[in-house]
């Protein structure tokens, strides 16, 4: 896996990953931004939802749970004084659909978190205490 962070302007920053895809990245005015992308350690946030988001949905799939939304909401807590490290991270997964079976979800929050999702795994290696919880919306009507 390879990525290129070019450096554009003042705190701005195009990121391009192996796969061909680009990202800005720009620090806030005070750090002489002009916060036109996200920050880097919101990127690194947003990578760990979407690493765990992609093995909870795979298991689920996986287990023929009837899902037609997902969403994870991560909040995390940074240490005060430099390097301003994630100190405690929380994900919270909203899972709607039809005839879903919580233990199934509980299932397959807890493998991302335990055994699948590197990102977590990283982190928590690195002394991020990371914690997790979900809930089920269950639909009524298939439309």
């Amino acid at each position: 896996m390879k990525t290129s962070v070019k450096w554009v302007k003042d705190a701005m920053f195009l990121a391009e990953s192996g796969s061909g895809h680009c990202v800005v990245m720009d620090g806030p005015e005070d750090h002489g931004g002009r916060n036109m992308g996200v920050r880097p350690m919101e990127m690194l946030l947003m990578g760990l939802g979407g690493c765990s988001s992609f093995d909870v949905m795979s298991i689920l799939k996986k287990s023929r749970q009837n899902v037609v939304d997902c969403v994870a909401e991560l909040e995390a807590e940074r240490a005060d004084a430099v390097p301003s490290v994630f100190t405690k991270i929380h994900m919270h997964f909203t899972v709607k659909g039809y005839n879903l079976k919580d233990a199934q979800v509980k299932r397959a929050v807890a493998l991302s978190a335990e055994k699948y999702c590197s990102a977590s795994l990283m982190l928590e290696k690195g002394g991020v205490d990371i914690t997790h919880d979900y809930e089920v919306i269950e639909l009524s009507e298939q439309a």
